[in-house]
């Protein structure tokens, strides 16, 4: 224990020790993952795509921030990610690990090579070790799943030649280490379907164990039942109780039963994934994981979502003053065509245009784009969305403004310059918009599921409604009008939703005792 220094009273003789006492070493910290032998405990997340390098989604920043918080916090934590062609362009350097290898996928040899990303002094992901696994076969394609508005046909093969290779490239990044493997989405869910199947026994996996994250239970993974074979599955685990779903393959389904642990990103998903209505028809398997699923929140970063210090915004602001949002707002409605006038909300929505984003809900009372307010969508998706926004901002383009083309600057103007946030999702595992979107003091209209309904307080921090109905959309969109015209009242709001802690600190140290947990269940086996 270090003894505190105190200072002497002004005018005291201090006495010189006899002896010279030499400064006490300093001790190393403790690992904040470890099994009781002392070993410290590796974490490597598995996952389909990775921010900045291949994202099509929230999935990407989530893993990567989850990830840069625990290096952080002293657990050594690695990523794992396909090498497509577009991380090629986006990664600044990368550099191989060893000599290629070979997997075994069913009847096929298929060869594979890990890659690094090649640390540089600047690089905020300093920490976090991010590997690549190269299969030109399968991911130097155009496209990470497959073209717009379909998947590649392969993606079963794709992605069990990318979990097999992830497997074999562990002892790699983590040598005798015991590693927790957390796997993200149906894409690596036949990571822990292939640990306790065909790596079973094997000594070099003795110390691993799987965490599955579902960030989307909406996608899972479904392929005809001849896949087994393909991916090098026994027939013998294509039943009710493993991964045969309705007469399909499903992968996620493989991955929640072979798994150590389950979560999801938030507590009231968790709960509605448990049931008939929310969990897309594996509710079942959600109730008998029993206390082995949990739900934990996802974060976002702070430091990078800030308003009082975002480098790209026109003008920063804070909760103490405001007065910096007006001037974004200015810029923002400058940049996308839409007439500068004071007085009138912009409802802002940045999402990909599906519709599981309740575009249906926006699209279907016809007196929504008569409020007096102007409307801004950012975001591309389903054809028919984009050409009903289209049409809709074609009549009145003063009013109303549709950016088909996504930048993540853009995005930032737009939560800096907008009021409100549009999110009226039919589901939402977590949604990390509405958080970003509080930040900026600019209130989310959102419906009262998963993460929204965890991260917005009605009528405090944003405005929530329930049913999937166009007629309750538009009663809370009223709801945020009339509060609008309140400007006190409204300011007020702002400031409480700025206030808001959404940082991935909280989430990191659940993610820690969980990892703890299967660390003891693992001991105890």
């Amino acid at each position: 224990m270090t003894v505190p220094q105190v200072a002497p009273e002004r005018g005291a003789v201090i006495a010189e020790p006899k002896t010279p006492v030499k400064p006490t070493p300093p001790q190393p910290a403790t690992p904040p993952l470890m099994l009781p032998d002392g070993r410290r405990v590796r974490v490597i997340h598995l996952v389909a795509e990775l921010a900045p390098f291949a994202r099509s989604g929230g999935l990407g920043e989530a893993v990567a921030s989850l990830a840069r918080f625990q290096a952080a916090s002293g657990v050594p934590a690695a990523i794992m990610m396909p090498l497509y062609s577009i991380v090629r362009e986006t990664a600044p350097a990368i550099e191989p690990v060893g000599p290629a290898f070979r997997v075994q996928v069913g009847s096929r040899i298929e060869p594979a090579r890990l890659w690094r990303l090649a640390k540089r002094p600047d690089d905020p992901r300093v920490g976090t070790e991010v590997y690549f696994i190269e299969s030109n076969e399968y991911f130097d394609r155009p496209y990470l799943y497959g073209p717009p508005g379909s998947d590649y046909p392969d993606n079963a093969r794709r992605y069990a030649c990318f979990c097999m290779a992830a497997l074999a490239a562990i002892p790699r990044i983590a040598g005798s280490d015991p590693v927790i493997l957390h796997a993200h989405d149906w894409h690596t869910a036949l990571a822990p379907v292939y640990l306790r199947t065909l790596f079973a026994g094997d000594v070099r996996y003795g110390w691993v164990s799987v965490v599955l994250t579902v960030h989307n239970a909406g996608y899972q993974g479904h392929f005809p039942p001849e896949t087994m074979a393909d991916i090098g599955l026994p027939a013998s685990l294509y039943n009710t109780r493993q991964m045969e779903w309705y007469g399909r393959v499903n992968l996620l389904k493989g991955g929640l039963v072979f798994a150590d642990a389950v979560t999801t990103v938030s507590q009231t998903h968790a709960h509605e994934l448990r049931t008939p209505a929310g969990g897309f028809g594996l509710d079942g398997v959600f109730r008998a994981l029993r206390d082995r699923f949990v739900g934990i929140t996802n974060g976002i970063d702070q430091r990078r979502w800030n308003p009082s210090t975002d480098p790209v915004i026109p003008t920063h602001y804070s909760a103490e003053d405001l007065e910096g949002k007006e001037r974004c707002r200015v810029a923002l409605q400058q940049e996308t065509g839409l007439r500068a006038m004071s007085g009138v909300p912009i409802f802002a929505m940045t999402a990909r245009l599906v519709s599981q984003k309740g575009l249906d809900l926006i699209l279907g009372d016809p007196g929504y784009f008569a409020l007096d307010a102007q409307f801004l969508f950012l975001g591309a998706g389903e054809p028919r969305y984009e050409a009903a926004l289209s049409a809709i901002a074609a009549r009145a383009p003063s009013r109303i403004s549709v950016q088909l083309r996504f930048t993540e600057e853009l995005e930032h103007k737009l939560l800096a310059g907008a009021d409100m946030c549009l999110m009226p999702s039919q589901y939402e595992p977590c949604g990390l918009t509405q958080m970003r979107a509080q930040r900026y003091g600019t209130l989310p209209i959102a419906r009262r599921v998963g993460g929204l309904a965890d991260t917005i307080e009605d009528n405090v921090t944003g405005f929530l409604f329930d049913d999937y109905e166009a007629a309750d959309f538009m009663r809370a969109a009223v709801r945020a009008v009339d509060q609008y015209k309140d400007p006190e009242g409204w300011r007020n709001m702002m400031r409480e939703a700025m206030a808001r802690d959404f940082g991935w600190e909280q989430s990191a140290a659940k993610y820690l005792n969980l990892y703890r947990r299967v660390v003891q269940a693992s001991v105890s086996r």
